[in-house]
């Protein structure tokens, strides 16, 4: 009885990237084979973890292996591994769609890309890894049976937009992927990739230090006259010698390179390099990695993260979040412990005492290379924090232990340079003469906190104020009480006093004359605005402005009020403080006309006004902008 072939269609987008390959602008097409020797070597990791944690599972393990053929004359390459293998339904899920997260907003920013060099840049952060093979390819074949299944899968495709698939009886355990090769083109940087010689080449470079051997037929000797062509032998191209477990001054940067774009799927090289060994009560060693460029689904929820984890070189996981907290999840690396069970679980390892002393140590080595990179090479360090600052201050909310480290190698935007930004450590060292607080301001963009009126008194005195900008800044500032002895000050919460001693005496009479000068105003404006404000009192913030809103010391700032709510969490209604500059025009000229016509229901509409243009000025939302609009148009009318 004949099979049905089925014939399938890419989903749009994995159509999409099937195309960018076929037509690839990518130079270097050698990679695709260190793409299908990846993955062969994965295969064969998650075939010998789950023979140790299935010992019912009928498979071959006696001899795990990668082979490389090539055929000449048919123009084919072959990439065969007998490792885990693939279901139906697993070849469908994972060559018929993509599920990487980001895929969307990859294809989009490819499309706005308007050079080569940036869409190489994307092509590199998104990792096409299977789909490489259409860079030299116009059709390629996959023959595969899932370890224990009965029957196997053959999947074929010219990239065009479908694919076809059918069950196969006799295919071997593992995976076979046949690239049927496109025509040799030096011009365009595609090679002759039948010859033995040139595969050698990229396997030695690319994928030396894969831990599986791979194997390839030796060039036969050429038989002496009269004698029958000797049987080639078989030659393992790659040494397999982990990289962790060689000498640095053994491994190259370009090794390194190579190692990493391997264990993190991308195509640029890292950022930095961090090695780790540890002898004693319990031994490991650690091969760590900063990318240069943050993975687009840092932010994602379900993103992946962690290192892999190995036990005596033998491979147990490829995503342990037990090694790297959260704030570090672009950490890509390898850890290789020599103490721990083979068929351990990821429930196991949270609690497993070594997993977290370890946990440890990787956390402060990263931490101090960061804080080494800041002195030694401050392009490197402004690359690094440009990348993943966002996500390293997480670790200010949870790291207790290390968030003196955190502070440490963090830098903001400040009002002290409009181009670089400074580290606390620089901002402590130019406080003023008796300052004792590490002024700072949240809000949407810097324009909005510079133009705030709560940043005036601090730029008429020169004082430093750090401008935070991340969502996860309006989080950290208040659980984090302060840096080197100097405690955090918002600028928007709280009395603002920056006089000196001798100002306040010098000063002292006046100001209590002018608090009783307003004290009738301030008393009125706090009984009409009572709905909408806590307190109306006089500011020593203010130069330019009339008026501004306020919070109190502890209180949340508006946008956290915000976040909290879009969470479902209920909250009741925070008032704020409205702040007035008693040597404003308007601020005079109200006190005055309410002294002189306390009855005129016109003054409330102008205390409103007031209200609602600090309400405004600070980036805040109207509770009744109508009225606000109406109220506005007529007195605008009257001044006509």
């Amino acid at each position: 009885m004949t099979t049905p072939i089925e014939t399938l269609e890419f989903q749009s987008e994995a159509r999409q990237l099937l195309q960018l390959m076929i037509h690839s602008i990518y130079s270097n097409k050698d990679t695709f084979l260190r793409e299908l020797v990846s993955n062969a070597s994965d295969a064969l990791d998650k075939l010998r973890l789950e023979s140790y944690r299935d010992k019912d599972l009928v498979a071959d393990t006696a001899d795990l292996h990668i082979t490389i053929e090539s055929d000449p004359a048919e123009r084919t390459l072959t990439v065969r591994d007998n490792g885990i293998g693939m279901t139906r339904d697993d070849v469908v899920g994972l060559i018929g769609t993509i599920a990487k997260s980001g895929t969307a907003d990859f294809l989009a920013k490819l499309k706005e890309a308007q050079d080569a060099a940036a869409s190489q840049d994307l092509i590199g952060q998104f990792g096409v890894g299977f789909y490489a093979s259409f860079m030299v390819a116009d059709k390629v074949t996959l023959v595969t049976r899932h370890a224990g299944s009965a029957e196997g899968v053959r999947w074929e495709s010219e990239g065009e937009g479908t694919y076809t698939i059918e069950p196969v009886e006799d295919a071997p355990q593992g995976t076979a992927v046949t690239l049927h090769l496109k025509p040799e083109d030096a011009e365009d940087a595609l090679y002759d990739y039948t010859s033995p010689a040139k595969i050698r080449e990229i396997v030695k470079k690319y994928s030396d230090f894969i831990t599986w051997p791979i194997r390839m037929t030796a060039d036969a000797a050429p038989a002496a006259e009269g004698e029958e062509p000797a049987e080639p032998a078989v030659e393992t191209v790659n040494s397999m010698k982990a990289l962790w477990a060689r000498s640095s001054s053994e491994v190259s940067e370009t090794e390194y390179g190579e190692f990493y774009k391997h264990v993190s799927h991308d195509w640029q090289d890292p950022l930095e390099t961090i090695r780790l060994q540890a002898e004693g009560t319990f031994e490991y060693q650690a091969l760590l990695f900063l990318p240069s460029h943050a993975p687009m689904d840092l932010f994602l929820r379900e993103r992946k993260r962690g290192v892999q984890l190995y036990v005596k070189r033998v491979f147990i996981m490829d995503d342990c979040e037990s090694l790297v907290p959260e704030y570090l999840r672009f950490v890509k690396g390898v850890v290789d412990a020599q103490d721990l069970s083979l068929n351990v679980s990821r429930e196991i390892l949270q609690q497993d005492r070594q997993i977290q002393l370890i946990r440890r140590r990787l956390v402060k080595k990263v931490l101090s290379t960061v804080k080494s990179m800041m002195s030694s090479d401050a392009e490197k360090y402004a690359t690094f924090w440009r990348e993943f600052g966002r996500a390293v201050k997480e670790g200010l909310l949870d790291d207790f232990e290390n968030r003196e480290a955190i502070l440490e190698i963090s830098s903001f935007p400040s009002t002290h340079d409009a181009e670089k930004p400074t580290s606390l450590r620089e901002y402590v060292e130019r406080m003023k003469e008796g300052q004792e607080h590490v002024y700072y301001m949240t809000g949407d963009s810097r324009s909005a906190v510079e133009n705030s009126p709560h940043m005036e008194a601090f730029a008429a005195k020169g004082y430093e104020v750090l401008v935070l900008t991340d969502p996860i800044d309006e989080m950290w500032v208040d659980a984090v009480p302060g840096f080197d002895g100097k405690q955090f000050q918002s600028i928007a919460k709280g009395q603002v006093d920056l006089d000196s001693d001798e100002d306040k005496k010098a000063t002292e009479v006046a100001r209590e004359q002018q608090q009783k000068d307003f004290e009738g105003l301030l008393s009125w404006m706090g009984t009409s605005l009572g709905e909408d404000v806590k307190e109306v009192r006089l500011s020593s913030r203010l130069t330019t402005s009339p008026a501004c809103i306020v919070g109190d010391t502890h209180d949340l700032t508006p946008t956290l009020e915000k976040m909290y709510r879009a969470m479902g969490q209920e909250l009741p209604p925070i008032k704020r403080i409205l702040e007035l500059n008693p040597e404003h025009a308007l601020v005079t000229g109200l006190r005055e006309a309410h002294a002189a016509r306390p009855e005129d229901a016109g003054l409330a509409e102008t205390a409103e006004l007031l209200y609602g243009m600090a309400l405004l000025a600070e980036g805040g939302e109207l509770g009744d902008p109508a009225r606000f609009i109406k109220l506005l148009a007529n007195r605008l009318e009257k001044t006509l």
